[in-house]
């Protein structure tokens, strides 16, 4: 009888041998699966420091910046959520609360200050003229920007006076530009003014647009025109007053042909 063929041989050994074993897991693949783990518990973790647990938890809030106002004012204007997660905190819905209740801040920063704190650096706004209201004062900046009102005028700043007759070129002058817009020719001209005159200055008056002038405590006067030219005015209204100390009346409203008067 005929032995078994080849291929019949092959199928025995293979039914013998049973299924191929299973390739283990090649050692690379092995070390990423494990740090896959890893980087996982990790994050959690890391998450739960941050917003669940008390260590970066906000604790104290620190002001600086301020000149009328007080960090106190400051601190409950912008209602800093104490114990919340640091990382939480709004920094932009507080600099908008800030700007919204307090008028009188020009600029705000909001930095956190880790672990624990909120730092808010202010610039408060300066001004230059005052609007008399009823017994109080309306203080407005160089942007001509009315920030605050106070029952007692600032030293320092001059009031704004609005003059202009009900007729001829200073009634044609209100007519054409507004009140607004010589309110903030005049705001010009109180940027504009160097400083120790405008410590000096008690009022600045105007008529009409191009007739604007400033009244000094010590009686002197001085015509600045426009608002136009300001840098230049000033320039020359300060070498007019060092040349003529003892004059009463200073003209700058050409400033390339200034004059004085009175002694």
């Amino acid at each position: 009888m005929a032995g078994p063929t080849t291929a019949e041989r092959g199928e025995r050994q293979q039914e013998s041998s049973g299924p191929p074993p299973p390739r283990r897991l090649q050692p690379r693949l092995r070390v990423i699966v494990i740090l896959a783990v890893l980087l996982v518990f990790l994050g959690g973790g890391s998450t739960w420091v941050v917003y669940g647990s008390a260590w970066l938890r906000l604790e104290h809030v620190s002001v600086s910046g301020t000149r009328v106002l007080t960090p106190a004012d400051v601190r409950e204007a912008a209602s800093v959520p104490i114990g919340a997660p640091l990382i939480s905190v709004d920094t932009d819905a507080i600099e908008a609360r800030l700007r919204r209740k307090l008028p009188r801040i020009d600029t705000v920063d909001v930095v956190r200050s880790w672990p624990h704190g909120i730092g808010l650096k202010v610039t408060e706004r300066m001004p230059v003229l005052l609007v008399r209201k009823t017994g109080t004062f309306v203080e407005v900046d160089h942007e001509g920007v009315r920030f605050a009102t106070v029952s007692q005028a600032p030293k320092g700043v001059p009031v704004l006076e609005l003059s202009a007759s009900r007729s001829g070129s200073g009634a044609a002058s209100f007519r054409r530009f507004g009140i607004d817009r010589l309110v903030r020719e005049a705001v010009q001209v109180g940027a504009d003014l160097p400083a120790a005159v405008a410590r000096e200055t008690l009022t600045v008056q105007v008529r009409s647009y191009d007739d604007i002038s400033l009244e000094l405590g010590d009686g002197r006067t001085v015509a600045w025109g426009s608002g136009e030219s300001g840098r230049a005015k000033a320039r020359a209204l300060t070498a007019l007053m060092k040349a003529a100390p003892g004059a009463r009346h200073f003209d700058v409203s050409v400033p390339t042909a200034p004059a004085s008067s009175g002694s």
